[in-house]
């Protein structure tokens, strides 16, 4: 069987219960028809990359899972049909990751920038002296005279 891996977004304001009861009867859809689930993850709620059906965040789920091709579209047409579904991605892969997906592998990593001081802690206050170039600056400032009976 064919391996794949499908990404939804639902409307952000249903609540995640909701999000797990259709991510429930996906799994279910793809057992019933003899596939199997390799990895369900919830995402959160994320901004979008632009508004769909005035909508600026969504919740992002993803399944990967190996199934008949029937039963993609059988899925798909399911998900089509809920209005609280804004966006559907199904492709089809060469195998199942065993790693984690690339957003939860970018959450630990978000966190650990998060343990750093704060900037205002980090800067060193800057000398008050003045330095050497202030002083050639004030003297080019000054304008020059030319008396005009000199020099020609």
């Amino acid at each position: 069987m064919p391996y794949y891996e499908n990404v939804f977004i639902a409307r952000q304001d249903i609540s995640s219960a909701q999000i797990e009861t259709i991510t429930d009867s996906m799994v279910a859809l793809i057992d019933e028809t003899g596939g199997r689930v390799s990895r369900r993850e919830y995402w959160g709620v994320r901004s979008l990359a632009y508004r769909m059906k005035k909508n600026k965040k969504g919740h992002y789920v993803l399944l990967n899972f190996e199934s008949p091709s029937s039963t993609v579209l059988e899925m798909e047409r399911r998900l089509r049909l809920n209005e609280d579904i804004l966006r559907i991605l199904t492709i089809k892969t060469d195998d199942l990751p065993e790693e984690p997906s690339v957003v939860l592998a970018n959450r630990g990593e978000r966190s650990r920038y998060r343990d750093r001081p704060e900037r205002s802690e980090e800067r060193t206050p800057r000398p008050t002296e003045p330095t050497a170039d202030a002083a050639p600056a004030e003297a080019a400032s000054t304008p020059e005279t030319v008396s005009e009976g000199e020099g020609a």
